[in-house]
């Protein structure tokens, strides 16, 4: 068995905003009006997604410039190297594509993360998922079952600690040795019940990892 592992959801997570609003702003007004529609339960998380980002219509180099813009908490990638120089591995956890995230890390020169998330590739323009319904992963509403890939993380680690901020991280967090919740997730976790850490910066999680004996200063 590895030591540990620190699993972070990306978009609002370790991103300061969803990259689906940057594409609903910019390139897809009509976007609020089917956010609505998701937010009311009338239609899948992946389905609202492979809708939104099939309807950038833009150069790669641009959706790209767009992708470099994402807002991040400034203080990830020092964090990220804090975890993995002392023992940790970190990995992304996200119910949106890998398409961005990989653009993402690469600018701010972060290596050795794996990426557990929906497969995205830019072809005709836009950003387009590939969703396979026979990966282990697999989940019919978000494409990815985050809880699956947290209990498989479980096997190989003594300690799986995770950080989210929205309704899809809700169903791992109860499987994860310590949550980190930020913004919508804290209610949504004290209505089930379930233990997390309130946070609101990655500063702030790698101070209850110092004091709690998982890192060194």
């Amino acid at each position: 068995m590895k030591k540990w592992a620190f699993v972070s959801d990306f978009d609002g997570t370790i991103s300061n905003k969803d990259f689906y609003w940057i594409v609903i702003e910019k390139y897809f007004p009509e976007g609020r009006e089917l956010y609505d529609k998701w937010k009311a339960n009338e239609i899948k998380d992946i389905d609202f997604l492979s809708t939104v980002f099939t309807s950038i219509h833009q150069a790669e180099e641009k959706i790209i410039t767009d992708i470099h813009d994402i807002p991040i908490d400034s203080y990830v990638p020092k964090f990220i190297q804090h975890v993995q120089n002392q023992g940790g591995d970190f990995y992304i956890l996200s119910a949106g594509t890998d398409y961005y995230i990989e653009h993402l890390l690469k600018k701010y020169s972060i290596e050795n993360v794996k990426i557990f998330s929906n497969k995205g590739e830019f072809k005709e323009k836009n950003v387009h998922l590939t969703i396979d319904p026979e990966h282990r992963h697999y989940s019919e509403r978000y494409g990815i079952d985050k809880t699956k890939v947290i209990q498989e993380l479980k096997k190989s680690y003594d300690k799986v600690y995770f950080i989210g901020d929205s309704e899809p991280d809700s169903h791992p967090a109860k499987y994860a040795d310590v949550t980190f919740a930020k913004d919508a997730l804290q209610e949504l976790l004290r209505e089930k019940n379930i233990p997390f850490v309130p946070v609101t910066t990655f500063r702030e999680v790698e101070d209850y990892l110092i004091n709690n004996g998982e890192l060194q200063k």
